[in-house]
């Protein structure tokens, strides 16, 4: 134990108190605001759809303090405790070359990491969203779905690995700007070929077939001045009661996805103005921002890595007894985001101000109406809960509170679109 363990452990702890603290806090807000529908959606969300969106907020809090606990006694059972060194003991024999010894570590510890969370996972799925009517999953396509992200794992992540790691060991003193550079253009790679390569292995996409809805969408499209190069529906129902729709790739990989429940969900004039969302953030060039802004939080991180992997400290300090590239990276992965937990509402108030802006720009191309009629639905089918906690919603919620955003969307209606409902 050493100065780096003191602080690995009180940040820990401490990320885990206001963890466990704004856990309690909004179970209580939510609690608090059960009895009564806020008004701005009372004429649609009925009580009893209130009470399954408080007690659903209430298991999954409930999930998520079991995870808090597990998940971080395994991070500390991995790092002091050892478990990493106790990993790396067993490699280090293998006659291998360093750098593939490495990628082999590297591997090997998101095999064992994925395991052991494999029971929280088959619980969140086959109990608690069953529990609540949304799980629509078997488990003999969980089964396949593990495989598959076990195979594209090895398939797309070994590879990765074995560059960064050749790079690290290879080209000097800069090895982390090289290596920033494989990984970005390895994102971009990703980003181009999901849509169209990695998603339909996971699910079944359908082009969006002739009649009204694509007529109404496709003249959005026009008349935003997008490029029709693909609108898909996606199976979604085959896993989850879920309803969802996102923008995704780009170039000439763009593609638009509703979820097949979404579609049974809104009428063709809500979904015009759930797209025109989606497309709010790609015309406010939200993509682009985002993208930079992970290029320059990489960039510093590969850069903290590149003096940390040069510290003694650093590895004795988190549970390992020798220096080598591959620990220093997989210690740096493990070890971050205890220190950067208290930067997520800094993350979620960028990420709700696009939000806000994506709506303001559909409330410009379509009726703003037919946006809040859509989100009150969402709100309903996926039991989202109405009345969040503030300051658990600062920390946890990429996007702004229910009443808030339609209080937002309705400031925003022009004066020629029929009243929007006050928000409360």
């Amino acid at each position: 134990m050493n100065e780096l363990s003191w602080a690995f452990l009180f940040f820990l702890g401490l990320g885990i108190a206001v963890d466990y603290w704004l856990n309690v806090r909004q179970k209580n807000h939510v609690q608090h605001h059960m009895a009564d529908v806020p008004k701005a959606f009372a004429s649609i969300i009925t009580l009893q759809d209130h009470h399954k969106a408080a007690n659903y907020t209430f298991a999954k809090l409930d999930f998520s303090n079991i995870n808090l606990i597990i998940g971080n006694l395994l991070l500390i059972g991995w790092t002091l405790g050892g478990g990493i060194q106790f990993v790396y003991e067993i490699i280090a024999p293998v006659q291998l070359e360093p750098v593939v010894k490495g990628t082999v570590l590297l591997l090997s510890m998101m095999l064992l990491m994925s395991l052991l969370e494999l029971p929280l996972s088959i619980w969140n799925t086959f109990v608690l969203e069953e529990k609540f009517g949304f799980n629509r999953e078997t488990p003999g396509r969980f089964i396949k779905d593990q495989l598959l992200n076990l195979t594209l794992m090895i398939l797309l992540g070994g590879p990765i690995i074995w560059v960064i790691l050749w790079l690290m060991n290879a080209s000097g003193s800069l090895w982390w700007l090289y290596a920033w550079g494989a990984w970005m253009s390895f994102t971009l790679l990703m980003t181009w070929a999901f849509p169209a390569f990695i998603a339909p292995l996971f699910n079944k996409f359908e082009p969006l077939e002739d009649g009204e809805l694509r007529s109404i969408l496709s003249a959005l499209l026009k008349r935003c001045g997008f490029e029709d190069n693909g609108m898909f529906v996606m199976d979604g129902s085959k896993r989850s009661s879920h309803g969802n729709a996102y923008f995704t790739g780009f170039g000439k990989n763009k593609r638009i996805v509703f979820f097949d429940t979404l579609l049974t969900q809104l009428t063709p004039q809500e979904t015009e103005a759930v797209l025109a969302h989606e497309l709010g953030h790609f015309k406010r060039k939200h993509i682009m921002k985002r993208l930079l802004t992970m290029a320059v939080m990489t960039l510093l991180g590969f850069a903290l890595l590149g003096w940390l992997k040069e510290q003694p400290w650093f590895y004795l300090g988190l549970g390992v007894k020798q220096a080598n590239d591959a620990l220093a990276l997989l210690l740096f992965v493990l070890a971050a985001p205890a220190f950067t937990f208290f930067f997520q509402p800094v993350t979620s108030w960028f990420s709700r101000k696009h939000e806000f802006e994506a709506d303001d720009f559909a409330v410009e191309q379509t009726n703003g109406n037919d946006l809040i009629a859509a989100l009150v639905k969402l709100y309903r089918d996926n039991a989202n809960t109405l009345t969040p906690d503030p300051l658990y919603s600062a920390f946890h919620h990429s996007h702004p509170p229910a009443p808030v955003r339609i209080a937002n969307i309705s400031s925003k209606i022009d004066s020629t679109h029929a009243p929007a409902p006050e928000a409360g």
